[in-house]
């Protein structure tokens, strides 16, 4: 079956974009390490998969903690959101060989996702179907993340660097 999905190239008009990659990328933003890649991940001797992520909001905190977040609000009309349920940064690092992760769903329902690149890599998204989205700048890549799907390291980049949204 093939998964429903939406891939668009240069999504962001080019200076919005530049201004977003240039936050994204510098020191200002605080990345957080987290050791497993998601909840299906199964840790276990050797294994050495983590990444680092930064959140701008989550609906289920009472406050928005990141003061990023407010640089991100264009997405709320590139998108045409009427709620937002989380949107969070994810650097994954450098690896010798593409470790494509276990797979997941964000949320057990349906809703829309984006996941969109800030750099251009050999990392990609696996959809439920099989079907790889490259990590290209700018793409945006939309479909309904209560299916499963799964994330990928880079081997040619120093990172894999994208936004996770996660809206109604």
């Amino acid at each position: 079956m093939k998964t429903e999905h939406e891939v668009i190239d240069n999504f962001l008009p080019k200076e919005y974009f530049d201004e977003l990659k240039k936050i994204v990328m510098s020191a200002g933003v605080p990345w957080y390490w987290t050791k497993k890649i998601n909840k299906f991940h199964k840790e276990g001797e050797g294994d050495l998969s983590s990444y680092f992520t930064h959140a701008l909001f989550n609906i289920r905190l009472d406050y928005i903690f990141s003061t990023h977040y407010h640089h991100f609000n264009q997405f709320y009309n590139y998108l045409n959101m009427k709620a937002l349920i989380r949107m969070k940064l994810n650097l994954y690092p450098r690896t010798g060989t593409i470790e494509v992760h276990a797979p997941h769903i964000d949320y057990d329902y349906d809703h829309k996702g984006c996941i969109f690149s800030f750099n251009t890599c050999d990392g990609y998204t696996k959809l439920e179907d099989g079907t790889k989205i490259q990590s290209v700048e700018n793409r945006a890549l939309l479909f309904n993340p209560g299916i499963e799907h799964s994330s990928t390291s880079t081997t040619n980049a120093k990172g894999r660097v994208n936004i996770n949204i996660n809206y109604l």
